[in-house]
Parts: structure tokens; sequence; C-alpha cells
């Protein structure tokens, strides 16, 4: 067997859905015979994860599977290695870099 990550999309609607759209997107660990079998495994954990609840408003919040947009192999598990990355890009990096280190306070963690 081996270890993948699984990125999965959900859509995030409250009531009549008259809001910003939200999206929640979530990397999930899948152990599979091979890749096929990863994506396979990771849009069923997406098709059972969809669920149904009335909010405090007593509107109903709905959260429905849109896709499996990612799927990585891991080679090896072990301490300290890269599950996933991104690359971004910004004309400001001043902006992104206090973006990560207010997140990272936030955390409790310094650099």
């Amino acid at each position: 067997m081996n270890w993948y990550t699984a990125k999965i999309i959900f859509r995030i609607i409250s009531g009549d859905g008259n809001h910003c759209a939200q999206f929640d997107e979530q990397l999930r660990l899948i152990e599979a015979d091979c890749e096929a079998s990863a994506i396979t495994k990771a849009n069923s954990i997406g098709v059972a994860a969809q669920d149904s609840f009335l909010n405090a408003k007593k509107e109903t919040v709905r959260w429905e599977f849109i896709a499996v947009t990612e799927v990585n192999g891991i080679a090896d598990l072990a301490d300290g290695n890269e599950v996933y990355y991104r690359l971004y890009e910004t004309p400001e990096p001043e902006v992104y870099i206090a973006m990560a280190r207010n997140k990272s306070a936030l955390l409790g963690c310094s650099a």
C-alpha cells in the first residue's frame, strides 16, 4: 500500500445561497494501492462527507462535494517530509510576508 495526499473541495451554502461563495479545501491522507485507487477513494470520501445542518439562524447549511483536484504520492512517511506545497506569486512580497508572520504569531510561533 502507498500513501497519497488528496485535495477535496466542498462548497458551503447557507440558506438560499445569497452570500459570498465559500469553499472548503481539505487535504486528506489516503492509503491506496495506486494513484487511480487513491482518486477513487478520495471521491468516495468527498461524497460521504457531504452534509447539511441548521445553523443558529435556523438556515440550512449544506456542504456539497465539488471535486478531487489533486492527488500526490508520498514517498515515505517520515518526520519532516514534505507532503504539500503551493507556489504563490505576488507583486507585493511585503504583504505576503506580513500575512505569513501574522498567521505564525497566532499559532504562537516565531521565525
